[in-house]
């Protein structure tokens, strides 16, 4: 009786936990925003490069601020 209550109680604990994972992943995915008639939505395979261009001008742009820095 008391292996079917362990046994019980682990499968209640990991229903728990499952469930708690489902709702913090469905939270990580973002919505879908709506892409108007007129405008085109990058392509796929476009994102990676524009991600990339975007953090290279981040860095640059950091880089430009710490030289400032330090020369003053």
């Amino acid at each position: 009786m008391r292996a079917a209550f362990s046994i019980l109680g682990l499968v209640v604990a990991f229903a728990i936990v499952m469930f708690i994972m489902k709702q913090q992943a469905r939270s990580l995915v973002p919505a879908a925003a709506p892409v108007a008639a007129g405008a085109s939505a990058p392509a796929a395979r476009d994102l990676p490069q524009s991600v990339q261009m975007q953090v290279q001008g981040s860095l640059d742009q950091a880089a430009s601020a710490a030289a400032s820095a330090a020369q003053q």
